[in-house]
């Protein structure tokens, strides 16, 4: 995840200013999303478990060879092409953001709230997104810094965006999305500026060419901040299974369709990959619908457990 120093601070600050409470359930989940807290809970153990520095000890070079060892490696960002365990993390956080946004916003339109009044709320956790995002890391060797490639600063460009466009028909919110992720590919593609115009090598892409016009500066990991951009799908593709989720349908259709769609988005991620390279660094189409494939099965998963069968004394 981008800037990865303090991220359990970060996704507190996130989880308290925006993922409000799922409270508006059917009956059947007695008001309340469960399976949505669990799943949350779960990426925040991950989240404090890397602060903690337990990742790092599992990969000590004496484990090498060890299941421990081989945990630990899919406990760190891939270097470049390719997929850990710890590249769905980001993407689960944005996509838990998504899912609760029917349920939090839906019970504000429910009780009467006007579009205009839900949008100003909308805006206000948006910018205090941006706030914290940018203050997070704002104070460098003796001077104030300009960076946003933390994902509190991804998230509230994701979290407006979806806001945004959850009024439209799912058919409308899904091109939407796939919308954004061609426009990513061209842009890496045919980006003309010499020197910027190598889509899948670090520090020479298009993304690369946007920090330095925003930012005078590149991220020494590779990140990039137009990465918010692609990554809109994870926060509205997390809207859609919201919607699927609070909607009357029986659970097990809820299962099956979302199920369905998350192995969909798996195969097709990885089969991209010799097209476009699944690179989480720059966040390419391939790596966006891969890892929205796993959140959807994540989610799957959870409400199976949760939800379902009951199995809630966690």
């Amino acid at each position: 995840m981008e800037k990865d120093g303090g991220i359990a601070t970060k996704a507190g600050t996130a989880h308290s200013l925006q993922t409000e409470k799922s409270s508006n359930q059917p009956p059947a989940a007695e008001g309340r999303l469960v399976s949505l807290d669990f799943f949350r809970g779960v990426t925040m153990f991950m989240l404090i478990g890397e602060s903690t520095g337990l990742y790092e000890r599992l990969r000590d070079p004496a484990l090498k060879g060890t299941l421990l060892g081989a945990l630990g490696w899919q406990l760190e960002h891939h270097p470049w092409n390719g997929l850990h365990c710890w590249d769905l993390v980001q993407p689960f956080f944005m996509f838990i953001v998504g899912v609760a946004m029917p349920f939090s916003i839906g019970k504000r339109w429910e009780r009467g709230d006007s579009w205009s009044k839900t949008f100003h709320h909308a805006l206000s956790r948006s910018s205090l997104l941006l706030f914290f995002g940018w203050a997070l890391y704002c104070i460098g060797p003796g001077h104030l810094t300009f960076e946003l490639w933390n994902v509190l600063a991804q998230l509230s460009f994701t979290y407006l965006v979806a806001f945004l466009m959850m009024r439209k028909p799912a058919r409308v919110q899904l091109g939407f999305t796939f919308g954004l992720l061609v426009a990513t590919e061209l842009l890496y593609r045919f980006w003309p500026v010499a020197g910027f115009n190598q889509p899948f090598v670090a520090d020479h892409g298009f993304g690369a060419w946007v920090d330095l016009a925003i930012m005078g500066k590149l991220s020494d990991g590779h990140w990039v901040v137009f990465n918010a951009v692609p990554t809109t799908a994870h926060t509205m593709w997390g809207v859609l299974a919201g919607q699927v989720l609070k909607s009357t349908r029986a659970p097990w259709q809820k299962i099956r369709m979302l199920a369905v769609a998350g192995a969909i988005g798996v195969v097709a991620g990885y089969s991209l990959n010799p097209l476009t390279p699944i690179i989480k660094r720059i966040c390419t189409s391939s790596f966006v619908i891969v890892s929205g494939g796993w959140c959807l099965l994540a989610l799957v998963l959870s409400y199976w457990l949760i939800d379902v069968i009951g199995l809630k004394k966690w």
